[in-house]
């Protein structure tokens, strides 16, 4: 079986958004990912503050990696994403996920975002189904 490591190394080989996003990895573990990426001047929306896609992506893929971390293929059934403070360009945002269950077929994790102020600018809850199929 591969390590958590092994896995996320392949998951971002075909993730060209996670790539775009420059999406650091800064911890894993099983059922947990730290990930950090620093916002652009191409990723504000017309207020010039982050748009919302980019808390809920650089969120999606923390969730991602925690899950798909065991070695079974793991995708994403619901999500929501609460934004609490705006982002702008030059802010280093740093996502965690923590495992809150883990069953069978179905697992359920938070994401919080912070900012390099250490202000946390959003929250994210993400439920995932996980599949027979192994990395």
């Amino acid at each position: 079986m591969k390590t958590p490591k092994e896995i996320v190394d392949l998951m971002l080989e075909g993730d060209a958004f996670s790539r775009w996003m420059d999406v650091s990895v800064k911890k894993l573990q099983k059922g947990h990912c730290s990930l950090s990426c620093t916002v652009r001047s191409e990723m504000l929306n017309g207020h010039q503050i982050a748009h919302g896609g980019i808390s809920y992506s650089l969120s999606d893929s923390a969730l991602a990696f925690a899950a798909n971390s065991y070695g079974n293929k793991c995708v994403s059934i619901e999500t929501s994403i609460s934004h609490l403070l705006p982002v702008k360009a030059g802010d280093t945002l740093t996502a965690t996920c923590n495992e809150i269950h883990r069953g069978k077929t179905v697992a359920i994790y938070t994401v919080t975002i912070f900012n390099q102020r250490e202000e946390k600018v959003s929250m994210f809850k993400g439920t995932v189904n996980i599949s027979s199929e192994i990395w």
